[in-house]
């Protein structure tokens, strides 16, 4: 990153944290886990109906949330520099891996 600050991530360390506002990661892809409400998943380009008004996870830190959202971890490859990058390359990705 030569020195260079992506919203969200330190130069020094490359460590991420969720960006305000963005949610990509609980839209773009699709879950094939249960998840509570949705016993067959969730579809790929489909909001979580777990992320609320502000695209943040209400089962953040429960025992409920899958595995697959817990074992996402944010990095910039994934995220980007915007909400919009960040839903295309998952977007892309999904499309690339699916059955």
């Amino acid at each position: 990153m030569n020195g260079s600050t992506i919203q969200g991530f330190s130069a020094s360390d490359k460590t991420q944290t969720c960006r305000a506002g963005c949610g990509a990661c609980c839209i773009a892809p699709s879950i094939s886990s249960p998840l509570p409400g949705l016993p067959r998943g969730k579809p790929a380009g489909v909001p979580c109906p777990h992320l609320d008004e502000a695209y943040r996870c209400r089962l953040f830190g429960k025992p409920e949330r899958p595995q697959v959202c817990s074992s996402l971890q944010p990095e910039p490859a994934m995220c980007g520099t915007s909400r919009e990058a960040a839903l295309t390359y998952l977007s892309k990705l999904e499309e690339l891996t699916k059955p």
